[in-house]
């Protein structure tokens, strides 16, 4: 899915709703989903069709330009409605911020071996 956040911000799956110019400098970036497959259950996979309110995050990104960014995504949280699922509720995720993580997958991948936090789908334990 391409879109301009895509883009310029390497985030595929979320669009950019504002951005603020803050006192120090740094631009706030506001995001939203915008891929449909955000909102399926990570346990079962099954379509979520109600949800249960919006949760905020702040995944650290490097910075862009001479000033830094501060990502603010508003994501949903859903109710999974698959009776035999054990997860009842759950955020959404893009594969560049996968669920829990405190940077972009693409920051961790700047940052060299040292970090390691993006390495979610990697369940090797491995460099």
């Amino acid at each position: 899915m391409d879109n301009d956040t895509t883009l310029l911000l390497d985030l595929d799956g979320l669009a950019v709703v504002r951005v603020e110019q803050m006192e120090n400098g740094i631009r706030r970036v506001h995001l939203v989903t915008t891929d449909e497959q955000a909102r399926a259950c990570p346990e079962c996979g099954v379509f979520a069709t109600r949800a249960k309110g919006s949760a905020i995050t702040r995944p650290r990104d490097l910075p862009f330009g001479e000033r830094g960014l501060e990502l603010v995504w508003r994501k949903r949280r859903w109710y999974c409605t698959e009776p035999a699922c054990p997860r009842r509720t759950f955020t959404e995720q893009v594969s560049q911020v996968p669920a829990g993580a405190r940077i972009t997958c693409s920051a961790a991948e700047r940052s060299g071996p040292a970090c390691v936090r993006c390495r979610v789908h990697d369940h090797s334990g491995g460099p």
